[in-house]
């Protein structure tokens, strides 16, 4: 009796500290902190009724060992992936099935959405439909989800990583958060690990830690080339990665066998569509145009950082009946927003990529005070590290510039004024072009109430004719000078 005692408590000992040890691991924080985000409310239309008549709806079932080992062994023989079952899986499956149950029911509910591009995707490029279960612990199908190092989207690129795999990241989009740009990134990229590793535990190990960490746990282990060989030699997170790949399998096929059911999509694949739009246009004017509301726009397109959709050709992704009519009415919409900006006064949008090479004592806050852009844009923009900054360090930064659209209207007015230079005036540079104003090229040191002195006007004359300046001028930038 005292033998069966201790072993019992050994277990639940054992299982104690398991669980301790999955609380204090950083892939499970970062698995807590996916179910932490809010997700937007137009991505459903309600919650589903529990199917199972026999179970209650806040009845959680368990299941012994032997019927979660068959249950992977039916799926493992349908794959090329090793779906073993043991201990960290089982936890895995817990974690999922009975913590994180509501976030379990969100993501069946939005892989209507995204599986089909996944599925799509994966097996163009000749590649296990069952990839598409990485996103489960990549991002929980949260398509802006963003670690703490700065990874971002469905599949969770790096700047660089996605840069390199042809991503643009820019002031206007970040195609990491695109579902079908950054899906045949990510397609490319296993692929490339594959031809590398050519075992699939391997790759998913790598996709993880990436291949160079992979590489030295082989050395390490003496030149093992099977994951759970090497497993100890890899970083925690790691360690803990190809479980949990296996429990996400498991989860999607079986939820509905622990009383967990998908949410119900207010759109699934099937009914959505895509058009190119020619010319910028915000959120706002797209919803008032098509009767849709800009919370259900950015929800379809999370690719676009500032809620509009900028110069050179990029698409929309709208419920199939509004992109119907945006293709019926697609001239008078132009036309409309067209004229919408020049009442209002708006400008193109156009940015220009500069390269800043950090200098002795300077902060990531004073470097994006000088180029008008937030921290977290030089952040997503560039790798900073842990140690941050760095003398002689290059940061790309997109710089935003706003350029008043041209009319026919504004032409006319510019004509009847007075098109001849003050030659008279030796400080005023003579500019031959027919407008009343003069251009000014900033120096280094000049100030608005400088230029404003030199040329004999008052600082808000320089504002009225330069509807996008900021106080803090750059070195080169042009400026027009309305005549005094």
């Amino acid at each position: 009796m005292k033998k069966i005692a201790c072993i019992i408590i050994s277990v639940l000992l054992f299982q104690t500290l398991w669980c301790q040890q999955l609380e204090d691991n950083e892939f499970a924080a970062f698995l807590d902190s996916l179910s932490n985000i809010q997700f937007p409310p137009q991505a459903f239309l309600k919650p589903n009724k529990n199917l199972n008549k026999n179970l209650p709806s806040d009845s959680i079932p368990d299941f012994d060992d032997h019927i979660y080992r068959a249950r992977l062994a039916k799926l493992d023989a349908q794959t090329p992936f090793d779906l073993v079952y043991n201990e960290d899986v089982r936890q895995f499956i817990r974690l999922y099935l009975i913590r994180k149950r509501n976030s379990v029911s969100r993501m069946l509910g939005v892989s209507q959405l995204y599986y089909p591009i996944f599925e799509e995707i994966f097996d163009r490029y000749n590649l296990p439909l069952e990839l598409k279960h990485l996103a489960i612990i990549e991002s929980a199908l949260i398509p802006f989800a963003k670690s703490r190092a700065g990874a971002m989207g469905l599949w969770q690129f790096m700047y660089p990583t996605g840069k390199l795999c042809g991503l643009k990241i820019n002031s206007y989009t970040d195609e990491r958060c695109d579902p079908y740009k950054s899906t045949v990134a990510a397609a490319e990229y296993i692929k490339q690990l594959y031809d590398i590793f050519k075992d699939w535990q391997m790759v998913l190990a790598a996709y993880n830690a990436g291949p160079g960490t992979i590489s030295r746990a082989i050395r390490r282990s003496g030149g093992k080339k099977n994951y759970w060989e090497i497993r100890p030699y890899l970083p925690r997170e790691t360690q803990y990665y190809v479980p949990a790949f296996i429990a996400a399998n498991y989860v999607m096929n079986y939820a509905s066998e622990h009383n967990v059911y998908a949410e119900i999509p207010n759109k699934n694949y099937f009914e959505i569509d895509t058009v190119v739009v020619k010319y910028p246009m915000t959120f706002q004017q797209i919803s008032e145009i098509l009767d849709v509301s800009v919370d259900e726009i950015r929800y379809f397109n999370p690719q676009y950082r500032k809620n509009l959709i900028p110069e050179g050709g990029y698409s929309l992704c709208l419920p199939k009946d509004k992109i119907r009519l945006f293709l019926s009415n697609e001239n008078e919409i132009y036309a409309k927003v067209s004229s919408q900006n020049q009442m209002n006064g708006s400008t193109t949008l156009r940015e220009e990529r500069k390269v800043h090479v950090v200098m002795k004592g300077e902060k990531i806050s004073t470097i994006a005070k000088k180029y008008g852009v937030s921290v977290q844009d030089i952040k997503n923009w560039n790798f900073i590290g842990k140690k941050g900054l760095r003398p002689g360090k290059k940061l790309v930064i997109y710089v935003p510039v706003l350029e008043p659209e041209q009319n026919e209207l504004s032409t006319g007015l510019a004509l009847k004024k007075d098109t001849t230079s003050d030659l008279t005036n030796p400080s005023v540079p003579y500019n031959s072009s027919p407008t009343s104003e003069i251009i000014h090229k900033v120096r280094k040191g000049e100030t608005l109430q400088s230029i404003a002195k030199k040329y004999g006007v008052t600082v808000q004359e320089i504002k009225n004719v330069n509807l996008n300046i900021s106080r803090h001028l750059r070195i080169g930038q042009k400026i027009k000078i309305p005549k005094s």
